[in-house]
């Protein structure tokens, strides 16, 4: 069995006592003080992630942009460079290979940001698959990653950060920046539901940052922040997780990405075989369920309708800014409903939940409205 890899900040998560886990292959915090202490500093003050464990990867040349139409379920080409966008790769039966997010960084430059877990797959299929005159390069390696989420997140990354003012810089955009003296991409994105900002960095460098943000937000209540605070995070603002709500048998549409999908346009691998999957009626759909019975829902549970199975957990946790547990939930489409009630087996016992609108929470953390997930990162 392969050791864990490190991310460059693993000395500086055991000198803030964090308890370290694998996950996707990286040794990563999964909480320092708490989950909920920390859950809390970023709907209310600010967080810091390391995100390290991401994978950047590369399309370069003339035919990266007709690489990328191709490669991915959103438009590449009207995307303006310092724009973000949030799209699929999808194989030839419509599932899902990765969930990423695609920055143009040039007339002919693309990065896409792909899960910890899939660099190596992602990485061999976007080869398999390259159209003409296009170059990839993996560097995942090379860089660092931090996300700095909350509502004071700006104001911390101003006070580091060269002209012109990164807090002016709107929401789906990135640009070139010193943060802390190191020369860095500053995107406005994140993965939390709450406004924030992530940065990539060499990864010599990453540690030097992290410090320097650290220091600089103290006054401001910000926290270092682990993966346990990041889940519970995403979970409010409905964001899928690769590996929970998508797969390689998933297909975007049941999964509530339709957004996300140039169904009209196509030309990208799977697009057929997604809407020769949506003309025959999908059996499953994405859902977010409010546990309103004693228990929690984790992924994996069964989810029945009137005694019947109907489908399953994908994820689920007590969510501290709505005081009850929520959940994600494949389901079948006559039990998808807004207010129809369904039960959650846990522990052998079926607990009662309603079916309810997502994002459970809105940017800013406050309960159920507009779906907010361009743009997103991902775990």
């Amino acid at each position: 069995m392969n050791e864990p890899q490190r991310t460059p900040l693993y000395d500086a998560h055991l000198r803030l006592g964090a308890r370290m886990v694998d996950f996707a292959g990286f040794e990563m915090p999964i909480q320092y003080e708490s989950i909920l202490a920390e859950h809390a500093s970023v709907r209310e003050h600010a967080g810091l992630f390391d995100v390290s464990h991401m994978g950047q990867i590369y399309l370069r040349g003339s035919g990266a942009i007709a690489s990328g139409e191709r490669l991915v379920s959103c438009p590449v080409a009207s995307l303006g460079v310092g724009r973000v966008r949030y799209g699929l790769l999808c194989n030839d039966d419509g599932g899902v290979v990765d969930d990423v997010t695609l920055y143009r960084m040039a007339e002919d430059e693309l990065l896409l940001c792909v899960n910890a877990s899939n660099i190596e797959k992602d990485h061999r299929w976007i080869s398999d698959h390259l159209g003409e005159d296009t170059q990839v390069e993996d560097r995942s390696a090379l860089t660092g990653l931090l996300a700095l989420q909350g509502p004071r997140s700006a104001a911390i990354l101003a006070a580091l950060s060269d002209d012109p003012p990164v807090d002016q810089l709107r929401r789906f955009r990135f640009t070139p920046h010193e943060v802390a003296g190191v020369p860095a991409l500053v995107s406005r994105t994140g993965y939390t539901g709450s406004d924030g900002f992530e940065i990539y960095l060499p990864a010599a460098q990453t540690e030097a940052v992290f410090e320097a943000l650290l220091e600089q937000g103290r006054s401001e209540g910000l926290r270092p922040a682990g993966l346990g605070a990041r889940d519970t995070l995403r979970l409010e603002a409905a964001l899928p997780l690769y590996g929970h709500e998508l797969d390689d048998t998933t297909s975007p549409l049941e999964a509530g990405l339709e957004r996300f999908v140039k169904r009209a346009q196509g030309g990208f691998i799977g697009a057929e075989a997604i809407e020769a999957r949506a003309a025959s009626g999908h059996s499953r759909q994405l859902v977010g369920l409010e546990v309103t019975g004693r228990g929690v829902a984790r992924a994996g549970y069964p989810v029945s309708h009137n005694g019947t199975p109907v489908g399953h957990v994908t994820s689920g946790a007590p969510s501290p800014s709505c005081g009850v547990p929520i959940a994600l939930a494949y389901v079948t489409p006559g039990a998808a409903s807004l207010g129809d009630s369904l039960a959650v087996e846990i522990r052998g016992r079926a607990i009662e939940a309603r079916v309810v609108q997502t994002p459970f929470v809105k940017r800013g953390g406050t309960a159920a409205a507009q779906q907010e997930l361009e743009g997103s990162g991902r775990g």
